[in-house]
Formats: C-alpha cells, sequence, structure tokens
C-alpha cells in the first residue's frame, strides 16, 4: 500500500501532520510527533515580537470538541529561532507557522525567521480570537490575502502555505486569492468562531477572553464542505485541518481533495501515538475499497460528478 503524499515540492511518507499550536513548541516536541508517526509538523505560531496571549482559563473540552482562546502566546522570532535549529536532521519536513498584523509585518517574519532551518512556511490569517490578527483584523478576505501573500512570496522561495478561516464567505475565491498571490498550497483551515461556553451556576464565560475558537469533531463537517469548495477553485494542493480524530476523517477531507491531513485536537483524546492509528485506519480504509495508493481517493468525490 502506498501511503506516500506530496504537498508541492514536500513529499511526506504519509497523509498526516502535526497542526500547528499542538506540541510544536520546542524541537523535542517536534522529534516527539515524528517519532510517533506524523510525516511532517508545522510549529506553534511566530510573532515578530513576544506574546504572553490570553490568561488562563484559555481552553476547554466540550463534547464535540474544543474551545481555545491561546492569543498566540509565543517567545517572538529571535528567541524562535534560538530553539527551531537543525530540523534537517529530524525525519520528516518541519514547517514555520507565522502570524503578523498587517503585510509588512508578515513580510518581516518571513526574513527573519525562515532561511536554513525550515522546509516550507504556513502564513495564518484565520485565528478568530486574537484582537489584530486573522479574522478579527480582517485578513480573510480576497484583496487582503492576496496582498500578504505576495509580501510572503515576495521574501522566500520555500513552499508556501495559506492558512484560511472556516468562517471565510467563499472561502473559494479566498483560496483563488491566496494562488494568485503566491501560493504553493492552502491548509483548510483554522478554528471557527468565535465560540462561548458558560458556567451555569456563576452564568460567566469559562474562558478568560471570553471566546474562543472550536476545534475538534464539531468542526470537521464544515472543514470538509471548505475543502469540496476549495478544490473546485484552485489547481494547488489542499492540506485538511479540522476534526481530523480518525481514518475515516482524513479519508473522508481526501476525497473531496486534500492531499494531506493536519491532526492536534485528536492527541487529546487518543494520545500521540494518534499518527500512527490514524494512517493504520486510512490503510485499512484502501483496502477495503481496493485502492492502491493515497492518490486514489483525493478528488475521489469530483471524480464521481464529472
Amino acid at each position: 500500500m502506498n501511503l506516500a503524499t506530496k504537498i508541492s515540492s514536500l513529499s511526506l511518507s504519509n497523509p498526516t501532520m502535526l497542526a500547528s499550536g499542538i506540541l510544536g513548541v520546542t524541537r523535542g516536541s517536534l522529534k516527539y510527533a515524528m517519532e510517533n508517526g506524523a510525516a511532517a509538523c508545522v510549529i506553534k505560531s511566530i510573532s515578530l515580537e513576544e506574546r504572553t496571549g490570553h490568561h488562563a482559563p484559555n481552553m476547554i473540552t466540550f463534547e464535540g470538541g474544543m474551545l481555545n482562546a491561546v492569543g498566540y502566546s509565543n517567545p517572538g522570532v529571535k528567541e524562535a529561532k534560538k530553539e527551531f535549529i537543525n530540523l534537517k536532521e529530524l525525519p520528516g519536513p518541519v514547517i514555520a507557522s507565522i502570524v503578523g498584523k498587517d503585510a509588512e509585518e508578515f513580510a518581516a517574519m518571513a526574513e527573519e525567521l525562515l532561511p536554513g532551518e525550515f522546509s516550507a512556511v504556513e502564513m495564518v490569517l484565520s485565528c478568530p480570537h486574537t484582537p489584530g490578527y486573522g479574522t478579527m483584523a480582517g485578513q480573510s478576505s480576497p484583496d487582503i490575502t492576496e496582498k500578504i501573500t505576495q509580501a510572503v512570496r515576495a521574501k522566500t522561495d520555500l513552499p508556501l502555505f495559506v492558512k484560511l478561516s472556516p468562517d471565510s464567505p467563499g472561502i473559494g475565491q479566498v483560496a483563488k486569492a491566496a494562488e494568485a498571490g503566491g501560493a504553493d498550497a492552502i491548509t483548510a483551515g483554522n478554528t471557527m468562531g468565535p465560540g462561548m461556553i458558560l458556567d451555569v451556576i456563576t452564568g460567566q464565560p469559562i474562558l478568560d477572553f471570553k471566546m474562543g475558537g472550536v476545534s475538534g469533531a464539531a468542526l470537521r463537517p464544515i472543514m470538509v464542505r471548505c475543502i469540496y469548495d476549495i478544490y473546485k477553485s484552485v489547481s494547488i494542493p489542499i492540506i485538511g485541518c479540522g476534526g481530523v480524530i480518525n481514518g475515516r476523517d482524513a479519508v473522508e477531507m481526501m476525497m473531496v481533495g486534500a492531499s494531506a491531513v493536519q491532526v492536534g485536537t485528536a492527541i487529546h483524546y487518543r494520545g500521540i501515538e494518534v499518527f500512527n492509528k490514524i494512517t493504520k485506519e486510512i490503510e485499512d480504509i484502501l483496502e477495503q475499497r481496493g485502492d492502491s495508493s493515497i492518490k486514489d481517493i483525493i478528488g475521489f468525490t469530483h471524480k464521481l460528478e464529472e
């Protein structure tokens, strides 16, 4: 069974990747994920300057997944460069994740962080709970998406992935703008919302920021539809992200057009071994279908419509 796949020039041994924001805060955590089956890893998002993020509590589980409002807590680009070294010695490619308040800041991030260590870059335009960034800064419109993508493209030759919001109206058009700006792939997508969960005794929101992004199983049907729409709009690869808990979820995303999937919240429910588990479950489904390769299912749903 051939489970290998490609995203732009990146060759992956299987279609599972560690999503940004989960574990990817140190070089050691990336290695740990890869040793447990992740074919590639995306680091936790880095901003130009250090950010403390939102105060705790900033994460809570619910019956459909998680609600989080971490707020891009990170040490800033200079400290991040000290941590993420010798990445080419790891078993698979490591993707930088960058955020910024505008095109100029994104360009500065690309210029400062990327040279030498990383195999690709994922620029995030889609956080729903951090003022000044993502959807709260209006970065999910087609014109802003294209402008920021162009700014980063001008600063790096690395494969460039643009991470879009499931809340984007007409996400296919936003993806098309990213492609026009020079993106090599689309990551679809980020958490959705923001949403809110209350303590029903006090009546107060549980998260300190009051609201946060929804991840986990509740998000998956939305992401499947988003990937379906994006596949019809662009010719570049798609990375599915949002609610992949098992192999069935991954196959569903690949059938509507994803070439790989990112896994995050599922680590909480199934442990760090989740990457190996999902890969084995994908293989079992392909065998049941009589497929011999991941390529047989990528975009399969669209082929039925031809």
